[in-house]
Formats: C-alpha cells, structure tokens, sequence
C-alpha cells in the first residue's frame, strides 16, 4: 500500500503549547515540510501563519504536496462569521485544504439549525474555491448515537445543497489531538468511531486524525473506509515504526 497517498502530516501546536520559541515552532514546521517534500506525503497540516511558506518551500521544490490549516481551532465555538473570516484569509495564501472544528458543543445543546448553517457556510465557501472542506467533530467529546447523528448531518448538508461529484470533497474528521477527555476515553481516532463515521457520512470522506499510532493501525484504518490519516508521526509510520504520539 501506498501509505504516504493517505497521510497528512500534522503540527498544529504553538509556541507557547510546545514551550519553545517562535523561531523554534516556525524550524519545527520547516523540517515538517521538507519531511514531506522528501517522501511525498499527501499534504502537511500547519497553522494557518504557516501556509505562504509551505506554498512556497512546496513550489520551490516542485514538489505534489499540498497544504492544510485548521479553522475555529481548536475549541470550534467560534461564531461562523470569525471561521468565514478565517478560513478566506487561509483561501488569499492558496491553502489546499480546510480544517474546520465544527461546533461541536452546541451540537451537544441541541442547536442543530446553528450547526447546519455553519456546515453549509462553511463548505460553500471552500468548494466555491475548488478547497477540500473537513469538518472536525471530536469524537471525545461525544457519545456514539452523536458521532452518528453528527456524521449524518454533516452528510445531508453537502447532499441537499451541493452537487453529489462534490461529495469526496468534503470530509468528516475525527478529532482536533487538543481535546482532554476526562473519562479516560481516547483523546483521537479509534476504530470504532471510524467505522461510525464510514457507515454514516458515505458518499463523504472520512479523515483519522490522532490515535494512529503504527502502519499496521493506518492500513486498518483504510481499510475501514478512512481517506486520510492526520498525524504528527508520519514518517514512523510510513516507515512501519510504531509511535507514541498522542496525535
């Protein structure tokens, strides 16, 4: 299998979360791009500071990879209107890929319509850019009956207001890596919230984002139905290590 056709290449911390510098944050996502210039990963996932220059570290090497960012990261209760601006800002710096977190708490309260128009929002502005959209839901944070009924949501926007060629374009992501679950649940991607998130976004695309922590797991992964895997560990993983990353 062509492992690194599937792997996005992930960091997302700051400087201030890392306890380095500034300078050493921004050498962290250099040796990051060069790593997936070098194996010819899918895409590196970077903070939305960080695009102009992987466009043009990845232009300069004529290399295939493409660029994502994250948007309302990472708590996702940022107002529709903020993630708009965000995610337009992200479009100017011709990023590839958009990461939104999709609100996931008013979700949880019952404030479906908010949700929707924010996933309709949110995928037409990417799509009418020719952008891949995903929508985090954080697996986490929610119980299986909401990964399902989330999933399914997110899948009936794109299906009643978009054309259904658009439908791979547009994914559902598992997890942001910065949720602390207080109950001992996995912070990321498990198998089990995969396979909810397959059977019920379909025809969308399903993204694994933390909780991959070898080849084998990823090859599982894929074969579950998932596209994309995010992680920090993408080169352990391409080279059939194991990791102990929690992202």
């Amino acid at each position: 299998m062509q492992i690194q056709n599937h792997l996005d290449s992930t960091y997302l911390k700051t400087a201030q979360q890392a306890n380095i510098s500034e300078d050493a944050t921004k050498q962290n996502v250099i040796d990051l791009i060069n790593e997936a210039i070098k194996y010819d990963f899918v895409l590196v996932m970077i903070r939305p500071k960080f695009v102009s220059l992987a466009k043009k570290m990845i232009a300069t090497a004529n290399s295939n990879v493409t660029v994502g960012t994250v948007i309302g990261f990472h708590e996702g209760t940022n107002p529709i209107s903020k993630k708009l601006i965000e995610a337009k800002q992200a479009i100017d710096n011709d990023v590839d890929d958009l990461d939104y977190v999709i609100n996931y708490e008013a979700f949880k309260d019952g404030d479906i319509e908010l949700v929707k128009d924010e996933v309709l929002k949110g995928t037409e502005l990417g799509l009418h850019h020719h952008k891949i959209v995903k929508w985090i839901i954080e697996v986490a944070a929610l119980n299986d009956q909401q990964i399902i009924a989330i999933s399914k949501l997110i899948r009936d926007v794109v299906l009643n207001n978009f054309d259904s060629s658009k439908a791979k374009d547009v994914f559902v992501k598992s997890s942001t890596g910065f949720y602390k679950p207080t109950n001992g649940k996995p912070a990321g991607a498990t198998f089990e919230a995969m396979q909810l998130i397959v059977e019920n976004s379909k025809p969308l695309s399903a993204k694994a984002a933390g909780g991959v922590k070898s080849y084998k797991d990823a090859v599982k992964m894929i074969n579950l139905g998932v596209n994309r895997i995010g992680t920090s560990s993408a080169l352990k993983i391409f080279q059939g290590k194991e990791t102990n990353s929690d992202y």
